[in-house]
């Protein structure tokens, strides 16, 4: 009966029951099971939008968003079927206002698309999760990645929320200006809620001019706990660094043997410096003075755009190194920590993926404590999917012990919510009641976040 009225509301065009489409919208990129839903919308607007989740409310039915597939903990897996809310043709952008450095989108545009457009005016989107992510997927889960060091996570860069919450009500969270003390902080509240309190439907966001200058290193060193080190005496000498990034040797290898690289099999941290010309070369000289202090080898610089690029292309292509493998599926922990409990960390994180006899490596955004283990296992042996998912497990926990969190930048999901209650305590109490008043029926993606 639901399906009837959603084509009689929204149009039949925007409605499919198609094999493929069920399918497409089953599952992300994590390993957790894949779900069909009942059926895929393809809203247009902020009404279509309002109409779907009318629909919803009445009758009760599960709405899940769906980007682009690409999030790691099944956040757009509709474990309940329902309705698959899908963003594709919601890519427009709204206003666009250059000289305030700022841009009003639907949630449906990638950052890459964001990129080319605001681009040419001068202006960059600086966050990068690796993936060609949905803006609106990437405020859902509140997405950072190699930039984070510099620009912190995409919360850090909103200015205002569109919001259609679950009775159909349409709020907005925020202004266009660059701050305000007026008010809770609503923006922050969506920002990372997983679809689980309400729909974006437009997203204001603060854009940043483009570097004049950049350059990158590498370097390798002897240990994991020296990499760390070294990272951490960078960001206490004040060099503004863009990216840090670590790569275990593990990693370096699956990459080169992938892509048809010759990096140095080595545990190894790559950097980019960026801004006027003339600082960018003096932040260079001054950490490679501090790294060489600290033992570092193989110190290499790339000034050339093209080459900058390929060393950033083997760095996003890490995980898909390990994926790629036939057979196999993978599972990832992406903790963060106080930067003064990474060494260990790192360390702790190596242990447990050597104990557990199954391939896999380190890598992560080093700079703000937030690293990433990539953990492959073939579902058909007995035991390695549990092997694999403990690594995640015990590292989680003690990240948590350490003052950290279970998740930097991949969400909560399916994956993360046994972890809630020793990360929140009483905490997680407010956030379900939370829920239950913008959410009272439930339908809003339910089934992730809490148990």
């Amino acid at each position: 009966m639901f399906i009837s009225l959603l084509k009689e509301q929204i149009g039949s065009d925007k409605v499919s029951q198609s094999e493929s489409e069920l399918y497409r919208h089953s599952h992300d990129e994590s390993p957790h099971q894949a779900i069909e839903p009942k059926v895929v919308c393809f809203p247009e607007c902020s009404k279509d939008i309002e109409k779907i989740l009318n629909i919803a409310y009445t009758h009760n039915i599960p709405v899940t968003a769906f980007g682009i597939g690409s999030g790691l903990e099944g956040q757009a897996i509709p474990i309940q079927k329902g309705i698959s809310l899908n963003f594709e043709r919601m890519n427009n952008v709204v206003d666009f206002s250059p000289e305030d450095m700022t841009i009003t989108v639907q949630p449906g545009i990638t950052r890459l698309q964001l990129n080319k457009l605001v681009n040419r005016h001068g202006l960059m989107f600086p966050i990068d999760p690796g993936a060609d992510a949905t803006i609106g997927g990437m405020v859902a889960t509140n997405a950072s990645g190699t930039t984070a060091v510099r620009y912190g996570s995409i919360r850090n860069q909103l200015l205002d929320l569109e919001v259609v919450l679950a009775d159909g009500t349409v709020i907005h969270t925020g202004t266009h200006a660059k701050k305000s003390s007026s008010g809770y902080h609503l923006t922050g509240l969506f920002a990372g809620s997983e679809g689980t309190l309400g729909i974006i439907s437009e997203i204001t966001i603060q854009l940043h001019g483009i570097p004049e200058h950049t350059l990158m290193a590498r370097c390798t060193f002897e240990t994991l706990e020296a990499c760390a080190e070294a990272s951490q005496t960078i960001l206490l000498s004040g060099i503004p660094v863009m990216r840090m990034e670590l790569v275990d040797a593990t990693s370096i290898d699956q990459v080169n043997t992938y892509g048809g690289y010759d990096y140095p099999i080595k545990h190894t941290l790559f950097f980019e410096f960026a801004g006027m010309q003339a600082a960018v070369k003096e932040e260079l000289k001054l950490a490679k003075e501090l790294l060489h202090d600290l033992g570092c080898q193989d110190w290499e610089v790339a000034s050339d755009p093209k080459e900058q690029k390929e060393v950033w292309k083997s760095r996003h292509e890490l995980s898909y190194a390990y994926t790629h493998i036939q057979g196999t599926l993978d599972t990832g922990a992406d903790v963060c920590v106080p930067i003064s409990r990474v060494p260990e960390m790192i360390v702790y994180a190596r242990k447990l993926i050597e104990e557990s006899g199954l391939k896999g490596g380190i890598l992560g955004h080093i700079g703000d404590g937030n690293f990433h283990t990539i953990v492959i296992f073939d579902p058909k042996i007995e035991g390695e999917r549990e092997k694999a998912f403990y690594t995640n497990e015990a590292l989680a926990i003690r990240a948590i012990e350490v003052g950290g969190t279970c998740t930097g930048e991949h969400g909560v999901g399916l994956g993360k919510m046994q972890f809630q209650e020793a990360e929140h305590g009483a905490a997680v109490e407010i956030m379900k009641k939370t829920k239950q008043m913008l959410d009272p029926t439930g339908v809003l993606n339910p089934g992730k976040m809490f148990r």
